[in-house]
């Protein structure tokens, strides 16, 4: 199609807020902005307010759904046909099947799938173009399926996300002031979702080490999120502040711009997004993981996020606790190490991670979908069926677990997914 002009939907898998739903939004304006009619598609909530910051469409679809959904599917089959759409861009693997099913048999249009978690739903088309966020996982998925697996890093806008955005506002908002006997207070923020699944464990450990910290030391933990375990966040941070004898723990909520509390940051703790958006800052990052996984981000140490992604697992929980207590006495110590990782995360940053470099590289994706010569019709039913098959398993398998009360939102193994992903075999390309 040359440099034709493309229609493109991207559906997020919904607009609260999240890592992958901001990759989706943000690279969406960004692709428009390449000179694209780019439209997204997607359940009310929060983001839909940035949806229509960057002057982007927003078409709703039912926040009470079946996932996969018939109604949603049919909805984007009109689209296709209303507004001649050539790309149905389905970010996680309920969107994925929907744009999938929506684009079958329908004329030039195609679907490409998003997956920026490390767990890899089994039942997603094998034919389907497929993006992940690390190039361990692109490695690992594409030994296992004919389609192609690209990699595009989680992009950050360099331009939006930078040193000297506002922030006395913020802390004058939450009190965060210099109250510490032994001078100036160091700030470490962490911005996530307050959920069980992947985060909480690394905020709890933060709050414990935070709070006896600053028995002795200036320093004080920020907690800008939302989510189910907040309360549980809630309770464990009175107590480390009763410990301290002063406010060592702020919970400040839900950010719906959350750039203030960035740049008021001394030091970030953070993984996936969060942890990019904190080296636009110039920020020096502490990344988190599962199962006591933390690591300070060097230039020694690097090479390993770019190869499986800005998150980690561990070998013992309890373990957690003393690492990150060691990161962040070494950090707290030197004011001039804090600046110097600061810079080199920012050069970082904007090198390699930028929104702009990342909207090139979709869009190239896109013209590859397009491009690819058209399986035949009973080759693509046949992958329905397969995905419907496995979908419904899958839905089996889940609603056992949660009668026995073992239902996890990792759904599909990713911790051991990510550890074999640590173990594969890398290519030069």
């Amino acid at each position: 199609m040359g440099r034709d002009r493309l229609s493109v939907l991207v559906y997020p898998h919904d607009m609260a807020m999240g890592g992958s739903q901001l990759n989706a939004i943000e690279l969406a304006g960004a692709v428009r902005d390449l000179g694209h009619d780019v439209t997204v598609v997607g359940d009310d909530g929060p983001l839909v307010q940035l949806v229509h910051d960057l002057g982007l469409r927003h078409v709703p679809i039912p926040h009470s759904r079946r996932r996969p959904s018939p109604t949603v599917t049919r909805q984007l089959r009109r689209l296709i046909r209303d507004d001649g759409v050539h790309i149905v861009h389905g970010y996680e693997w309920p969107p994925a099947l929907e744009a999938a099913a929506a684009t079958f048999a329908a004329g030039d249009a195609t679907a490409v799938c998003t997956v920026m978690s490390m767990a890899i739903a089994p039942f997603l088309p094998k034919d389907m173009p497929l993006v992940v966020g690390t190039r361990a996982l692109q490695v690992q998925t594409a030994a296992g399926r004919p389609g192609p697996t690209y990699l595009i890093e989680p992009p950050v806008d360099v331009v939006a996300n930078a040193p000297g955005h506002p922030a006395d506002e913020f802390r004058a908002r939450f009190g965060l002031v210099d109250d510490h006997p032994a001078g100036p207070v160091v700030d470490v923020v962490v911005v996530c979702r307050l959920v069980p699944e992947l985060k909480l464990e690394g905020v709890l450990t933060a709050v414990d080490v935070v709070g006896e910290l600053a028995r002795e030391i200036p320093v004080r933990l920020v907690v800008v999120g939302d989510g189910n375990a907040r309360a549980q966040v809630e309770d464990r941070a009175a107590k480390a502040n009763a410990r301290a004898g002063r406010r060592a723990v702020v919970l400040t909520g839900q950010l719906m711009d959350p750039r203030p509390a960035y740049a008021a940051a001394d030091i970030m703790l953070g993984m996936g997004g969060s942890a990019l958006r904190s080296l636009a800052f110039a920020k020096p990052l502490v990344v988190q993981g599962e199962q006591g996984f933390w690591e300070l981000l060097t230039p020694d140490t690097c090479d390993v996020f770019l190869r499986q992604g800005w998150y980690g697992v561990g070998n013992d929980s309890e373990a957690g606790h003393d690492r990150l207590t060691a990161i962040l006495r070494t950090l707290l110590s030197d004011p001039h190490q804090r600046a110097a990782l600061g810079d080199y995360g920012r050069r970082l940053a904007v090198g390699r991670f930028s929104l702009q470099r990342a909207a090139v590289k979709q869009e190239e994706i896109y013209r590859a979908a397009l491009a690819a010569p058209s399986r035949p019709t009973l080759a693509q039913a046949g992958g329905g069926l397969r995905s419907a098959s496995g979908v419904l398993g899958h839905k089996v398998r889940q609603r056992y677990r949660s009668l026995r009360g073992t239902r996890k939102a990792d759904d599909f193994n990713a911790v051991s997914l990510a550890k074999s992903a640590l173990e594969a075999p890398q290519r030069d390309d």
